[in-house]
């Protein structure tokens, strides 16, 4: 599979997952685990940020009111998701 085909599987499978009609969906990572026969892909993409600052002057500031969400997703070879996680960069 190239790395297009994935990334348009993981679109079409989180679309769903925000309201935003742009959540500027990116490819961050990509791994063939070649003993399962799986990629193992992380998608970010915006969601809107429901933690909204509820000071006054933040409507002043140029703050966002989005925050970008990342998911692990595995697929395997032909071409079904096969797991769908929570993402963190940390591990």
């Amino acid at each position: 599979m190239t790395l297009k085909e994935l990334f348009d599987i993981a679109k079409l499978q989180l679309q769903d997952l925000t309201d935003l009609d742009t959540p500027d969906f990116r490819l961050e990572q990509a791994e063939l685990l070649k003993e399962d026969d799986i990629w193992e892909i992380v998608v970010s993409y915006l969601v809107e940020d429901t933690n909204k600052n509820t000071i006054p002057s933040a409507a002043l500031t140029s703050e966002h009111h989005f925050q970008r969400v990342f998911k692990k997703i595995r697929i395997d070879k032909d071409k079904n998701v096969v797991g769908f996680y929570m993402y963190d960069s940390r591990k």
